[in-house]
């Protein structure tokens, strides 16, 4: 194990954290929030402190960087950001209890939305920037915007590693030859994105701190906002343009890369985006249909539907109105949404629509090789042949994400809310939507579970956001050995 590699890492990454925290230390200056730009102050130095110890502990490193050093690193640095990223709310007194604030910054990284705040409009507008701006950075993957600014280091070495341990899908390849560039390239389309979206919003009569707010919050795919009903305060334009914007951020983004380059026959031709387009259409109808009579009109009954199932199936978690109260049919169509989730390479969580269709595909070759044992049949995405190793890991991902929600979901009992709640709770954190049914539903929130059921959730929040894996060999004692 590369422990001085490591540690540089952790240490440039807590360095950025600190950067990152200086705009919303001087939103809080700008408002006059002397308490806050105080323990923001606090918070940067130490944080900044933190990371160039770990940085000078780390020079000298070894060059030797494998894929295990990457999924371990990964996992590390998400939870280090987490541990000093939550201290603001905490030395604010804005969220008094510790694990409270690090639930909440956990979800914030992590692009969850899960919140234990039951009113966020008595956070003060430094910490509801810091709050958003956290889904922001975690969409992408912090790490993934240290290797686009970072200088040009080995190819096919630790820059591979750490992008395909953060970045979310079954498979995560390379845009253009250098794994750098790639990031770069991500994070331009990104910000491009995020820019276009606080346009939108900024036209529709926001102020210019809920606009941004909202915006890294559909970018991230993450749900925060600046107000405890979520999105439903805001004009039907508003909630038109998060629809919109939240579905084009559950998309993968080397299909942007594509258009770019003006290969539309190609992305027409991705398999993985008709599929989570026709998921997406055919819910909107199947919802529109079973809500037909709950709201005044069909416009207003297609714009609900069509924005939570955008909402839920991007993992964004954003809400405009109640759908706990919806018919049982859409509630348990959202569920189903909730465990599918977006595309790959997307901003999004869930399982992922292109996981899905390899796992349908790889069931399918099982039941034709069992009828016809002697014929060989290989499983493509796009007219490519996907490896086996791919396969594979597709197959120990969904075993692994089975069994942790299992586990998960009986722990969580514990505390002895009703299935529904537990279940759904479970569902929405690891996934990373948000909310999830009744105790934890679209106007409900998570501050009545116990501090154990806290950090179930919190530790089924970064699993899912980092695939599982980073956070699973953590615990594997073969990972710590020197020599393995």
């Amino acid at each position: 194990m590369n422990h001085k590699m490591i540690g540089k890492f952790i240490g440039q990454i807590l360095m950025l954290e600190a950067v990152f925290m200086i705009p919303a230390l001087l939103i809080g200056v700008y408002f006059g929030e002397l308490k806050a730009v105080g323990c923001f102050a606090a918070t940067i130095v130490l944080t900044f402190l933190a990371g160039v110890a770990l940085f000078l502990f780390g020079r000298g490193s070894s060059s030797v960087f494998r894929a295990k050093e990457g999924l371990v690193c990964v996992g590390l640095c998400w939870i280090a950001m987490s541990l000093l990223g939550c201290l603001p709310f905490y030395l604010s007194g804005e969220i008094p209890a510790y694990i409270d604030a690090f639930f909440e910054i956990v979800s914030g990284f992590t692009t969850t939305g899960a919140s234990i705040l039951e009113d966020v409009e008595a956070l003060s507008s430094s910490m509801l920037y810091w709050r958003s701006f956290s889904h922001w950075v975690g969409g992408m993957g912090v790490l993934v915007f240290l290797l686009a600014f970072m200088p040009n280091q080995e190819e096919g070495g630790f820059t591979t590693h750490l992008l395909k341990a953060e970045s979310p899908g079954p498979n995560v390849g390379k845009l253009v030859p250098k794994m750098k560039d790639t990031a770069s390239i991500l994070y331009l389309l990104y910000c491009i994105l995020t820019v276009l979206d606080i346009l939108f919003l900024l036209a529709g009569g926001l102020d210019p701190l809920s606009a941004v707010c909202i915006a890294f919050g559909t970018a991230g795919t993450g749900g925060f906002g600046v107000l405890s009903d979520s999105i439903a305060g805001y004009s039907p334009y508003i909630q038109n343009v998060c629809t919109v914007f939240m579905l084009l951020f559950g998309v993968n983004f080397s299909c942007y890369y594509l258009l770019t380059l003006r290969k539309f026959r190609d992305v027409w031709k991705d398999e993985e985006l008709r599929t989570y387009l026709g998921i997406v259409l055919g819910s909107i109808a199947l919802i529109v249909w079973n809500l037909r009579g709950y709201y005044d009109t069909l416009a207003e009954t297609v714009r609900h539907a069509a924005f939570q199932v955008a909402s839920i199936m991007t993992t964004t978690g954003f809400a405009t109105t109640d759908f706990d109260q919806w018919p049982n049919f859409s509630k348990g169509l959202l569920m189903i949404l909730m465990i599918i989730g977006a595309c790959a390479g997307s901003t999004g969580g869930g399982f992922k629509v292109g996981r899905m269709l390899l796992v349908i595909k790889s069931a399918k070759r099982s039941i034709q090789q069992v009828v016809s044992p002697h014929k060989v049949e290989v499983v493509r995405s796009n007219g490519y042949r996907i490896s086996e190793k791919v396969v594979a890991s597709t197959n120990a991902y969904l075993a692994a994400y089975v069994m942790i929600i299992i586990a998960s979901f009986l722990l969580v009992s514990l505390d002895g809310f009703s299935i529904t709640t537990n279940l759904s709770a479970v569902l929405a954190c690891f996934n990373n939507i948000g909310p999830g049914f009744e105790v934890v539903g679209a106007t409900g929130n998570y501050s009545a579970f116990s501090v154990f059921s806290k950090l179930v959730l919190i530790w089924d929040m970064l699993a899912g956001r980092l695939e599982i894996f980073p956070i699973l060999i953590l615990f594997s004692q073969n990972t710590w050995r020197r020599r393995v």
